[in-house]
């Protein structure tokens, strides 16, 4: 699907998700994640899946990167459309001394594009010496 005002939805969905998660802004965050969603952490030993409202419970506890200064980075990969309501986008953010990569599917319906699932993993950053 070439479809360039979906693919420039889906980058302003993911602007939103950037920017909440480094702020750790979940008012912001709901404007993106549908309410339905799930979050997954593949990581060995850490395994969680948990509904948007425990997500959110979780990243209210945080201290925003944002807060302390540090230095962001998050990059788009890819955007994959499947049809005019599913799309896939892989996604990496540097945050809290970690390299996140994300793979995220998204939804449209009449409230717009808005993420369906969060599956990602991530490796810790050696610290700064």
């Amino acid at each position: 699907m070439s479809n360039p005002q979906a693919f420039a939805e889906v980058q302003r969905v993911m602007t939103g998700y950037f920017d909440g998660l480094y702020h750790a802004d979940t008012k912001a965050l709901a404007e993106v994640f549908h309410p339905d969603a799930r979050y997954v952490n593949m990581i060995e030993g850490d395994y969680m899946h948990k509904s948007l409202s425990e997500y959110f419970e979780m990243v209210d506890r945080r201290i925003p990167p944002a807060s302390k200064g540090e230095p962001r980075q998050d990059r788009i990969h890819s955007v994959e459309f499947g049809g005019s309501q599913m799309a896939f986008v892989k996604a990496s953010m540097t945050m809290m001394n970690r390299e996140y990569l994300d793979f995220l599917t998204l939804t449209k319906d009449q409230h717009g594009w808005r993420i369906m699932t969060k599956i990602f993993t991530y490796i810790a950053k050696p610290e700064a010496s």
